[in-house]
């Protein structure tokens, strides 16, 4: 598809939009996946740039999702870093291949009540994962901050999570909460609402820095330090910058465990990116058609590309979809655009960057946990009977106290 100028201006204030949007997911969804946070910069350009111009779509964004996080974070822990980025070349290939069978139909082949299952257990896991980071407990710092000992940790699901709090860090809870009342408050209220070119994730990240900048001025003692701040590598010339990508393991394509973990991504992504697609084409104010296959090449192509630069895999993502919706977007320059913005900020402003509180990240993500996990979703399964409720809570909890690919 050729490239439209012809909306111009509304699609570089939507990219922008976007762009302010995606920053803050980039690094949270990273950070949540056990990966570096610059890993999920790289995914979310290269959605926007590469995906973005090859898809079929006019308003489609993608990058790194919430959807992924159980998988990636189980595969890098048994895998490694490098061995799993060949899993991701591996699905990226299976979806390029998936788009030239013309395989595009297959979502339409997995039960609704599974989906919206395997969707709230992420959601469950993405709070239980991304708790710790609000409250300020780190591992390799334990005993800097409180010590109640309300529990010993083991590797149970909630034992493991109430030892957090042991460790809790007074600063980090106070942006914490101040992110999250940012976030309901531009959820709820009606003023805030309608401001579509100002994020409340993005407002919620600005409010985390300049108030740790606070703290390091009038109470020292309870500033989020260095080690539960974001990290992003900062480079001063070309050859550094080049450094930060991460090559996959060769060997990893030999291991029949990373085929596996390259089919799950496949198949999870692929299914969370073509509903997306179809709920964008519903949204879109010029009701326009996407191509399924169409997009599954592109998303192959680029989750391809990201395995080989070091980033994570990437879908089409709604929530950035939606918001490039709404804020006017006309063709997929706005897509683009929104990648091109997330190179600039990695390159100009790395320093700015590392200043904000994984505890504000936190509770971005403990937020869009909460929206994956909806009361209201347990609710309409129920209402839909048992031949729904029963394989969509079966779904939930198998996920939650195993993992996504058992």
């Amino acid at each position: 598809m050729k490239l439209s100028t012809k909306y111009f201006k509304a699609d570089m204030l939507a990219g922008m939009v976007v762009f302010l949007v995606a920053l803050p997911l980039c690094l949270g969804i990273a950070v949540a996946s056990g990966a570096p946070p610059f890993a999920g910069v790289i995914s979310g350009i290269i959605g926007g740039i590469a995906v973005g111009y090859m898809s079929n779509s006019n308003v489609s964004v993608s990058g790194p999702a919430a959807g992924l996080i159980a998988i990636i974070l189980v595969a890098i822990t048994d895998l490694g870093y490098e061995t799993f980025l060949s899993a991701v070349v591996i699905a990226g290939a299976i979806q390029l291949t998936l788009g030239l069978l013309k395989a595009g139909g297959i979502s339409s082949y997995f039960p609704t009540s599974v989906i919206e299952g395997m969707l709230v257990a992420i959601g469950i896991i993405i709070i239980k994962k991304e708790l710790p980071h609000a409250i300020g407990y780190d591992l390799e710092h334990e005993g800097d901050f409180y010590s109640y000992q309300l529990i010993e940790a083991d590797k149970g699901f909630f034992t493991e999570l109430i030892h957090a709090f042991n460790f809790a860090h007074t600063g980090a809870i106070i942006i914490a909460v101040l992110s999250i009342a940012i976030i309901i408050a531009f959820n709820k209220v009606p003023a805030l609402k309608k401001l579509k070119a100002l994020p409340g994730a993005l407002v919620a990240v600005v409010a985390g820095i300049l108030l740790n900048e606070l703290f390091a001025m009038v109470w020292p003692a309870i500033t989020v330090k260095d080690e539960q701040l974001v990290v992003l590598p900062i480079a001063t010339t070309f050859s550094e910058f080049a450094n930060q990508f991460t090559a996959p393991s060769v060997e990893g394509f030999l291991n029949m465990k990373v085929w596996m973990v390259g089919i799950t991504i496949a198949i999870v992504a692929s299914i969370e990116t073509l509903l997306c697609l179809e709920a964008g084409d519903k949204i879109d104010p010029l009701k326009r058609f996407s191509s399924a296959n169409r997009e599954l090449n592109a998303q192959g192509i680029g989750n391809i590309l990201s395995g080989l630069l070091g980033g994570l895999p990437m879908t089409s993502v709604i929530v950035r979809t939606s918001a490039n919706i709404n804020a006017g977007a006309k063709t997929k320059l706005a897509a683009i655009a929104h990648g091109v913005f997330l190179l600039v900020a990695v390159l100009a402003i790395p320093g700015i960057l590392n200043k904000i509180p994984m505890a504000s990240l936190g509770a971005i993500l403990i937020m869009i946990g909460l929206k994956l996990a909806s009361i209201n979703t347990f609710k309409h399964m129920w209402h839909n009977g048992m031949q729904q409720f029963f394989p969509f809570i079966v779904t939930v909890i198998a996920v939650v106290f195993t993992d996504l690919l058992k």
